[in-house]
């Protein structure tokens, strides 16, 4: 087994509240010094109502938190009858699974464009989709099988939002530079963190910073903002992402 280690850099913890722990508890078991600051929060769309899911071929889900919203929305009744489930990511998978609920279709890669490849073997001519998502979902699932001639029915279940407690926190972290490593988990992580770097021009405090992207989304939304990607992985979860910064340490040792 690998004794290299995060050798007690300072990780910064991108998830919201409720999912900062096992990303922390990753980071300390790696040998590393989590500091969690929320750079999500999401609340439910007020009012809004499910449609009757008996008329869908298949319900897909992109997130966990687009799960948790769902299930919020449609009740704990045991006798929900569900069309067939189709997920992007681990998580995901595993947030239905609690609840019993089976998944019929998880593509081999935890992306948009990969799971649209995949998935499309599996649609039927004149299979009815929906699709809850967050506000800043990108529409590429639903356009995709648009195109294919399919009813897709977009949701927006719930809304984004960069917490203001979260703000000051960073703005003080990074005036004093107490972050080693930048990972981020989706392009919103990204744009809520690179606007207070840039509202505050503070650019010149995350330059000696290890920047790691989950996947390729987030890695080109790094680069949009003008990020150098030192990290991504071969596998898209926060667990196998840090562990690609250990390996990264690992050949960059001083």
């Amino acid at each position: 087994m690998s004794s290299a280690t995060l050798r007690g850099k300072k990780v910064l913890v991108p998830r919201g509240k409720k999912n900062a722990k096992s990303f922390s508890t990753i980071v300390e078991e790696l040998g590393g010094v989590p500091i969690e600051i929320p750079l999500l929060a999401f609340r439910p769309v007020e009012n809004q109502k499910i449609p009757s899911l008996h008329t869908y071929d298949w319900l897909i889900f992109t997130s966990n938190v687009t799960v948790e919203t769902f299930f919020s929305l449609v009740g704990t009744e045991d006798n929900i009858q569900l069309p067939k489930i189709a997920v992007i990511g681990e998580k995901t998978e595993q947030a239905l699974l609690r609840r019993n609920v089976q998944v019929d279709f998880k593509p081999h890669e935890y992306v948009a464009e990969s799971f649209v490849q995949e998935f499309s073997q599996f649609v039927k001519k004149g299979d009815k989709l929906l699709l809850p998502k967050g506000n800043l979902a990108r529409d590429l699932i639903a356009q995709f099988f648009k195109d294919k001639g399919h009813i897709v029915d977009e949701m927006v279940i719930y809304e984004t939002y960069f917490p203001e407690e979260s703000k000051e926190k960073l703005v003080q972290l990074l005036k004093s530079k107490e972050l080693d490593v930048l990972p981020f988990t989706s392009p919103s992580t990204i744009d809520h963190f690179m606007s207070v770097v840039r509202e505050l021009d503070l650019l010149e405090c995350i330059e000696d910073c290890i920047v790691a992207a989950i996947g390729p989304v987030s890695k080109r939304r790094c680069e949009e903002h003008g990020l150098t990607v030192h990290v991504m992985p071969e596998n898209y979860t926060s667990f196998e992402m840090l562990k690609a910064v250990v390996a990264f340490l690992e050949i960059h040792k001083n």
